[in-house]
């Protein structure tokens, strides 16, 4: 069975639900050298450069190799702000995951900060959060295709039934299980 993004707008995952907290940031007169030391200390490959809390830059490990260590850049006297990327590409908390994917791609970055609608620093999402969302909505998709269509006017589903495996277009929930009308009358006897 084939997924593809359009199949996931209809769970509505906003940004914010599958973003990393706790953002590493630095000012822009913070030095390349205290960024690296930072970026080593905590494992991760970028840093956020932040002034009033709003996110101005973000440095990034290859940022450092190609900016600073390749262009024989002294990273203790270099400051991030005349090495870190921008304009900075930000995505709002509100928006759905599939925005977040599609300006990933469009604008070739692994990582978005996130902010909230006043503009301040929230969060950031990575290509890593998104895969690690996107297994979950693809369970979920998965139950749905084998449950079937639902009738509302009927609180029936389109299925196979949980107790004999006959196909039914008139499946009722019984005890947690999808259960045709030929079952539910044994039961019922």
């Amino acid at each position: 069975m084939g997924f593809d993004i359009r199949s996931l707008m209809k769970f509505n995952v906003k940004v914010g639900q599958c973003m990393t907290v706790g953002v590493l940031t630095l000012p822009a007169s913070a030095s390349v050298r205290e960024a690296a030391v930072l970026l080593k200390k905590s494992r991760v490959g970028s840093v956020i450069i932040v002034e009033k809390g709003k996110a101005i830059g973000i440095l990034t490990e290859r940022d450092i190799a190609y900016k600073v260590v390749a262009a024989g850049k002294d990273p203790v006297h270099c400051l991030l702000k005349s090495v870190m990327s921008k304009p900075l590409k930000v995505i709002s908390a509100d928006q759905k995951i599939e925005s977040a994917a599609l300006a990933l791609k469009d604008n070739k970055v692994k990582r978005l900060p996130v902010v909230d609608k006043k503009g301040q620093l929230v969060g950031i999402v990575s290509e890593g959060d998104l895969l690690r969302a996107y297994p979950g909505m693809v369970d979920i998709m998965a139950a749905n295709a084998e449950m079937g269509p639902f009738n509302r006017e009927q609180h029936t589903y389109s299925g196979v039934c949980e107790k004999c495996s006959l196909h039914s277009d008139q499946l009722k929930m019984d005890e947690g299980k999808l259960v045709c009308e030929d079952c539910m009358e044994e039961e019922e006897v």
